[in-house]
């Protein structure tokens, strides 16, 4: 019955500080929602900070709507209750505009049941003037998402902090006039920087499936210039809540993007250019954080790469406050975070060497070498932090035999380091194959095939089986091949996913591939030309022409390029241009 689903809703709303709620109606409507649960949602530091955007803006309210957990979707589904907002419980179909968050490719699938959960037509084509407009944000938005374009009718390109207010006042000034009909409200947001509306472009494709041409309706611009945000406005938590896997954290974003041109890296290259907030605004969150009761959460692409870091971690402690990092480097680990965050009573130290050769960390530009793990070890082992993690993906471009047995032979010294200096601690490697992703020096080459990254798995298990000290972990392959086609997806994948949810979901997948014709493993498994028109070749992310194909002729190479730095020019993000 309804008054179960909002009584859970509003006990969840009891739970939380810092929302916001206003009589419905009383503003302009636009609910935002994660495709996801609200465990794995409100943990999302970028739905907070657009939440707080818009709320803030006195002529907007925004609610937020998540996934339902198994509990909440039976109840639902027994008395088939459309989709409630947590703020007003109202379903999604009330509001004006619908804002997805879009991170992961697997979330891919929960977007068209969100709406049709909901009660707002699934496909973008089939909306009428007066359903809502459904818009994307998150990385996915700014670095392809043509496999989301049945369902979307406006993607942010970029960073949401001021495009959200630039997107909005444009939907303001269109629908004041007077005869705004859906298509020509399109139009109008298509002429806003950083705004991408699918459906005023078609692509069209040759016989042999290839993309040919991106066509744009008259009056949208050839390209879309993704956009970015100076780091001006708040980013930390906006709603505290102890519901989510970072519940006992106050999460305090101290930089965004990365220069260390990691070439498999979407992040490295769609957050490009690297920006930090300042320590004295960093050291007053903090403090907002302590009123709270909470253990501090640092947010960035490498937290020790922070130039204030060492500084900011004595704050840290110094107020009494303990203090998890989202990501540490090898290379750039220091005794000062290591004793912060062993005194914090973390037990793991996370490193992330991705290949066990320096033959494959040159290929992929990752920087770092054994002696830097090594070091790492010492510091935390010496800290009273023993156990290691580490990251590794198999299947990276230009593999060899002798780079698999490179793992296990790293392995092997670690592990034997650690005995040497008196650490009998455990070590977990966390394995999963490579996944090209758009917008990197990588996104032309082929995905390893599944075979071949079982066989080599089942080599590094096998090789490391002897020790019980070394657990090894891996994401499901059949996951990660699903991933490996929506990450580089056009249209037709889009076609793909629609049919899938009406066969339910991740579990249609097989069927909807199978009666589209869908090559699945020519899509993965064939290398694509540089030349080729790739499906988000519309999206301009501010690199120069050929920068990537540059990166890639120095992977061939295992040549090495240097981080970003001041006055650097190389790809023009910086104003090279």
């Amino acid at each position: 019955m309804r008054w179960q689903i909002e009584k859970k809703l509003t006990d969840q709303l009891d739970r939380e500080t810092g929302y916001v709620r206003y009589p419905f109606g009383s503003r302009h409507t636009m609910a935002i929602c994660y495709p996801n649960t609200y465990e794995t949602g409100m943990s999302n530091l970028g739905l907070q900070i657009i939440y707080q955007q818009v709320n803030g803006r006195g002529d907007f309210q925004c609610e937020r709507a998540f996934l339902p957990d198994k509990d909440l979707q039976k109840l639902y589904d027994k008395d088939h209750i459309p989709l409630l907002t947590l703020e007003n419980q109202r379903p999604l179909c009330d509001f004006e505009i619908i804002g997805f968050s879009i991170n992961f490719e697997m979330d891919y699938f929960n977007v068209p049941f969100i709406l049709e959960q909901g009660r707002v037509p699934v496909e973008a084509a089939k909306r009428q003037d007066d359903d809502p407009l459904v818009v994307m944000g998150g990385p996915v938005a700014f670095f392809n998402p043509e496999p989301l374009t049945p369902f979307i009718d406006v993607c942010l390109v970029g960073e949401g902090e001021d495009l959200i207010h630039a997107f909005l006042d444009a939907w303001l000034a269109a629908k004041a006039e007077p005869g705004m009909t859906r298509q020509k409200l399109l139009q109008r947001l298509a002429q806003v920087d950083g705004v991408y509306v699918p459906s005023l472009y078609t692509h069209v494709y040759n016989e042999d499936g290839e993309l040919t041409a991106i066509v744009p309706e008259a009056g949208a611009p050839e390209h879309v210039r993704r956009q970015w945000h100076e780091l001006t406005k708040p980013g930390e938590t906006v709603i505290a809540t102890p519901d989510t896997e970072f519940g006992a954290m106050y999460l305090i974003e101290i930089a965004r993007g990365c220069g260390r041109h990691c070439r498999f890296c979407m992040a490295g290259y769609c957050y490009r250019r690297p920006r930090v907030r300042p320590l004295e605004y960093v050291k007053e969150a903090v403090l907002r954080g302590k009123k709270l009761g909470k253990k501090i959460g640092l947010m960035g692409a490498a937290i020790s790469d922070y130039p204030y870091i060492d500084e900011l971690v004595t704050f840290i402690r110094d107020q009494g406050l303990a203090f998890s990092c989202a990501s540490l480097r090898a290379d750039s680990i220091t005794p000062t975070i290591v004793k912060g965050i062993a005194e914090s009573g973390q037990k793991t130290i996370t490193l992330a060497p991705e290949a066990g050769s320096d033959h494959l960390r040159n290929i992929i530009n990752k920087g770092i070498n054994e002696e830097h793990l090594l070091h790492s070890i010492d510091l935390c082992t010496a800290a009273g932090i023993h156990k290691v993690r580490m990251y590794i993906m198999i299947g990276l471009p230009w593999e060899t035999d002798e780079d698999i047995q490179g793992i296990i032979d790293m392995t092997h010294r670690v592990r034997a380091h650690m005995d040497a200096i008196g650490n009998s601690a455990g070590i977990t490697l966390s394995i999963n194959p490579f996944i090209p992703k758009p917008m990197t020096p990588f996104q032309w080459m082929a995905m390893t095939d599944k075979k071949t990254v079982e066989k080599r798995l089942d080599h590094i298990r096998k090789g490391l089986a002897h020790d019980k000290r070394i657990e090894i972990l891996a994401e499901p392959l059949r996951q990660c091949y699903i991933q490996g086609v929506l990450s580089r997806g056009d249209r037709r994948v889009g076609q793909l996913l629609l049919l899938a949810h009406t066969y339910g979901g991740v579990k249609g997948w097989k069927r909807a591939a199978k009666e589209m014709h869908f090559d699945v493993d020519a899509f993965l498994y064939t290398k694509r030309p540089e030349q080729a028109l790739l499906p988000w070749d519309t999206l301009d992310n501010g690199l120069v022409p050929n920068y990537l194909t540059q990166e890639l002729r120095q992977a061939e190479k295992g040549a090495y390029t240097r981080p970003c730095f001041d006055g650097c020019r190389r790809c023009h993000i910086c104003g090279g241009n």
